[in-house]
């Protein structure tokens, strides 16, 4: 096998690029972009540079500038926001545009450019269901860009928990192979006698991450026509009246879809104890004084308020557990670790059995990253930030694998 030329789409502190270098070392990234809008001083981009730069192939500007640098790779990778993907037409041409989900439409400007042969994208679980009143649009807007692309797609919902890492952090999962590969020829063939089979069985995902039916049956959704059976006239028409109930397991080809609601195998649990500091920690990381307030922001409770036009109604929230139990994969961490809010995780010190925050290695930790990967000069506060934005690395390198796997098997003479 030759090597695989990678691109890195908000790169963030190099999620997607650990965990392919770990899966084999034929992945080569010859091209990275990470910006974080309203920075001054772009401190992902910081620690990015120092692991893997500097290099001018590190790219520190704004994508919609960036993704006309973007040189020609095999294999496309990023994770980026979910926001709103309606579609609108543009000027007297009635040309199309993204509305507000600006960053997809960069992505998709780079795949129509560079054409890559295979595309790994992450982004939250709730992008299949949104917007909620027109639920699934989002995500067909997608498909339908890549059917449109001249690719094939599959995707899953993974909560690494559940495939034996220490962090509930469900992601969904895109993975799309282009016509001209010998791998689409391969699974359309597939795909063609026997969805189910691919879903459960043979698709890019099954593999590594095998799941069993759930309680439904595969659904099935047509990006090229309505329900009535009209043709859509063009995305626009597709993006003002599309809708799915999209399972966490699907697939894409041609245009038709097949989705179903699936459940992992069962794994042998890492706890969120398993990744804790057992040799002591610095004193700033401990509660102190503070127990009655953080006892009360954890705890269930119902507030009377009112609103700006004088209604007034209850606000109310359920308990988080305090301290977040030690035998079981964490919660989901987010970019407010760092702060003094409900979804901090605090933990109780192995060594002194007092309460504590998590330490910055600690969030490396949870999501597979090394050791003091973001000790890079960067404020901790931002350590935090970084790691609440990260992907759980892990999860890449079994991807990374079974890429490398589907190449052995289908395109011996990349040449």
């Amino acid at each position: 096998m030759k090597e695989i030329t990678v691109a890195e789409l908000f790169a963030g502190v190099g999620g997607f690029r650990i965990g392919l270098e770990k899966a084999s070392l034929k992945y080569r990234t010859i091209w990275a972009n990470q910006w974080e809008p309203g920075k001054k001083i772009q401190h992902a981009f910081e620690c990015y540079d120092k692991h893997f730069g500097p290099s001018l192939n590190n790219s520190n500007e704004d994508i919609a500038v960036a993704k006309n640098n973007c040189p020609k790779v095999d294999l496309l990778v990023g994770g980026f926001p979910c926001q709103d993907y309606s579609v609108a037409h543009s000027g007297d041409a009635k040309g199309i545009e993204g509305k507000k989900g600006v960053l997809w439409w960069y992505i998709n400007d780079i795949i129509k450019l560079r054409k890559p042969s295979y595309v790994l994208l992450e982004n939250v679980d709730r992008l299949l269901k949104s917007p909620s009143k027109q639920r699934g649009r989002d995500f067909g807007v997608i498909l339908r860009c890549l059917y449109d692309l001249g690719y094939y797609a599959e995707w899953r919902v993974i909560n690494a928990a559940e495939y034996g890492y220490p962090q509930r952090r469900r992601r969904t999962f895109i993975f799309a192979a282009r016509k001209t590969t010998k791998w689409y020829s391969r699974i359309a063939k597939k795909i063609n006698e026997n969805p189910s089979e691919v879903l459960y069985k043979t698709g890019f995902f099954a593999d590594q991450f095998k799941v069993t039916k759930g309680e439904d049956f595969i659904r099935e959704y047509n990006l090229k026509e309505k329900v009535t059976g009209e043709k859509y006239i063009d995305l626009v028409d597709f993006s003002n009246h599309f809708q799915a109930n999209f399972g966490n397991t699907g697939l894409m080809l041609n245009g038709k879809i097949c989705t179903a609601t699936t459940k992992p195998y069962k794994h042998k649990q890492t706890t969120l104890g398993d990744i804790l500091e057992t040799d002591g920690v610095d004193e700033k990381y401990f509660l102190g004084e503070n127990l009655e307030k953080w006892k009360y922001m954890k705890g269930a409770k119902k507030i009377e308020r009112t609103a700006a036009n004088g209604h007034s109604y209850v606000f109310s929230e359920g308990p988080i557990a305090f301290p977040d139990p030690s035998d079981r994969p964490s919660r989901t961490m987010l970019t407010s670790e760092s702060g003094a809010n409900r979804s901090t995780h605090i933990v109780e010190d192995p060594k002194t059995k007092k309460l504590r925050f998590l330490t910055p290695v600690e969030c490396e930790r949870l999501n597979g990253f090394p050791d003091g990967w973001t000790d890079t000069g960067m404020p901790e506060k931002f350590r935090y930030f970084c790691m609440g934005n990260a992907l759980v690395v892990p999860l890449i390198t079994r991807m990374g694998k079974q890429l490398i796997k589907i190449l052995k098997i289908t395109e011996k003479k990349l040449d």
